[in-house]
């Protein structure tokens, strides 16, 4: 199973940018899907997930700026990306989430990343 993010790429301060992650039904045998992103140097930060059951998520940080979605067939996850910061800068990680030993619905497998770069 290969995730692979799409859709990356520059944008200044202010604008747009909205990626996808094509996935498949094997993948969704999870409890949910996500985004996450990681500058170097730090620790990859999930911010946003979708479950099964649509109920979707967001850390503070991109909360009203981000959307997570995915198309009817659940075939592609998107991320929406509005308002972009300088500090939105990173490498951005679709993933799949799973139940771990205690039930919690976390990320176990993540796609190879794209680049998002905003600048001021």
């Amino acid at each position: 199973v290969q995730l692979v993010e799409y859709g990356g790429g520059s944008v200044q301060a202010g604008g747009s940018l909205k990626l996808s992650c094509p996935t498949s039904r094997y993948i969704f045998s999870g409890c949910g899907m996500g985004w996450g992103r990681q500058v170097p140097g730090t620790e990859r930060e999930l911010i946003s997930t979708i479950r099964t059951d649509g109920t979707t998520d967001y850390a503070d940080s991109v909360k009203g700026r981000f959307t997570i979605s995915q198309d009817d067939a659940k075939k592609t996850l998107y991320l929406q990306m509005n308002n972009l910061k300088a500090e939105d800068t990173a490498v951005y990680y679709c993933a799949v989430l799973f139940e771990d030993s205690s039930l919690s619905c976390v990320p176990q497998l993540w796609g190879q990343g794209t680049q998002v770069t905003v600048s001021s």
